[in-house]
């Protein structure tokens, strides 16, 4: 996969597994920031308030740096890391999976409880579907109207999306968005036009 380019999930999801009637609904949700976590783990500690356990993990961002798992009162590293692992196994960001536990009466023992927070982690992220999105870098070019056809011609070579733009006699700008590996080369060619300058 590339720099500029990251697998996340397409949207929530599902999942489930029972083991000795204890039974784990997990959820694969996409998420952005970690208010958007709290949000969603307070939503669905709500919704399944009479359950044991509410684990979880996510990631975020592009670069896969900020993480974290919690095993909700389960012994440690028995829930938050397997569902933690799912995430990294697939290489996904920007998730937060999250597995609900009703206990049914048998321990399941510490390989056990891993195996089933995996699983059902694992369910609800096959549920989710995997898509991979780029990572894209703003650039707002300012120049003369003069100069307007040959910078509309790079734009029209290079393809990136425009965000706004403004003309008027004296001067011009447009944003535009594109791929942040292609971003250098687009910045070299409209620089190269007179008057361009990017801000």
């Amino acid at each position: 996969m590339a720099d500029d380019s990251y697998k996340t999930i397409r949207e929530p999801a599902g999942g489930y597994y029972t083991e000795k009637r204890s039974r784990f609904i997990s959820y694969a949700l996409p998420v952005r920031t970690v208010e958007e976590v709290k949000e969603q783990l307070d939503t669905y500690r709500r919704q399944y308030y009479d359950a044991r356990h509410v684990c979880w993990a996510y990631m975020l961002g592009s670069e896969r740096l900020t993480f974290r798992a919690n095993d909700d009162g389960e012994p440690s590293s028995t829930a938050g890391k397997p569902i933690l692992g799912q995430i990294n196994s697939n290489e996904l960001t920007d998730i937060l999976v999250l597995v609900v536990r009703y206990f049914g009466g048998t321990e399941l023992g510490t390989s056990g409880l891993i195996a089933a927070y995996r699983t059902a982690a694992a369910d609800a992220i096959a549920h989710a579907g995997i898509i991979e999105r780029t990572v894209d870098e703003d650039i707002t070019v300012c120049f003369e109207y003069p100069f307007l056809n040959s910078i509309m011609r790079i734009i029209k070579e290079e393809n990136p999306g425009i965000l706004s733009q403004e003309f008027d006699m004296m001067d011009c700008r447009i944003s535009l968005r594109i791929r942040k590996g292609k971003a250098p080369h687009l910045k070299a060619r409209l620089l190269k036009v007179e008057s361009a300058y990017i801000k």
